[in-house]
């Protein structure tokens, strides 16, 4: 063997450690030290690019709530279900009522640079648990991306989009949560699961 074959098998098999223990790491923080209510299972990311909801993720006949944004905007927020993983996925659809095309606003990415790199989604929503006094923002995964709708197309007059966002979920005494998304109104939903 080589020294130099040596030397960059030893700094792989570093790299590889180092990554290990920052993933690790990464994983120990979080949460408030109670681990009484910390789910038995995980649930796992889509390979996919996040942007769209999955199959199972069905709209309802009646919205949980109606929103009603900018450039003739309308947010309908049909599902908000709690799953076993520990998360809570809010779906509905994004509809432009106007008579022109409309862009999805910038804003709706919320302010935090790694989310906003990622491209415009609906990273800027919050769940607010008043009772328990906490703010859910939206999942990220690994890579820094929301865990959320993201890269909105142009919507032309009557269009709609269906939209998703996956948040941690509140504890399970916690039903009711108001639904905050920049430049909408707050609305109150119900979380069923």
């Amino acid at each position: 063997m080589s020294i130099r074959f040596t030397t960059k098998a030893l700094r792989g098999m570093v790299a590889c450690a180092v990554a290990a223990g920052l993933a690790l790491g990464v994983a120990g923080c979080g949460g408030d030290g109670d681990d009484s209510d910390k789910p038995k299972s995980s649930a796992s990311a889509s390979q996919g690019d996040g942007s769209q909801p999955s199959p199972q993720e069905g709209q309802s006949g009646d919205p949980l709530a109606e929103l009603k944004g900018p450039d003739g905007l309308l947010l309908q927020i049909t599902t908000a279900q709690r799953d076993s993983g520990g998360f809570v996925t809010v779906n509905g659809s994004l509809k432009n009522e106007g008579d022109k095309t409309a862009n999805v606003p910038a804003q709706l990415s919320g302010n935090e640079t790694e989310i906003i790199r990622n491209g415009r989604s609906l990273g800027g929503a919050t769940l607010v648990d008043a009772k328990g006094k906490k703010r859910y923002y939206v999942l990220r995964d690994t890579d820094g991306r929301p865990l959320t709708t993201t890269n909105f197309p142009a919507l032309k007059a009557g269009e709609s989009l269906s939209v998703f966002m996956q948040f941690p979920a509140p504890p399970a005494g916690t039903t009711e949560v108001a639904f905050q998304l920049p430049m909408f109104p707050s609305a109150t939903i119900g979380i069923s699961g």
